[in-house]
């Protein structure tokens, strides 16, 4: 059995999965786990304005959920690391079964 985490540790557990349970940012999370993309790009996959995909991208890379990369006047946006997709893939695997 698991030792239950500090009190810490769970306030952050509980604020990551806050984060991750909007299903616009989950919709932005699975466009970038095809590859990086710019915001126009994440726009167009997730079917949601410009202002709001912004915004929401602006929370995720707060949570450290996604890392930007600039090239040039372009902002690129891309899934922080496999942790991130793993909770991706736990989360679909237990609700589909």
């Amino acid at each position: 059995m698991a030792k239950i985490p500090n009190d810490k540790v769970i306030d952050k557990m509980e604020n990551m999965l806050n984060i991750a349970s909007d299903s616009t940012r989950l919709k932005i999370m699975y466009a970038l786990s095809e590859g990086e993309k710019n915001v126009g790009e994440i726009v167009l996959a997730v079917g949601a304005s410009q202002s709001l995909i912004s915004h929401q991208l602006t929370v995720l890379r707060k949570a450290n959920l996604v890392s930007t990369r600039k090239q040039g006047t372009k902002v690129f946006y891309a899934l922080s690391d496999e942790h991130v997709m793993q909770l991706l893939s736990v989360v679909f695997e237990h609700v589909t079964e």
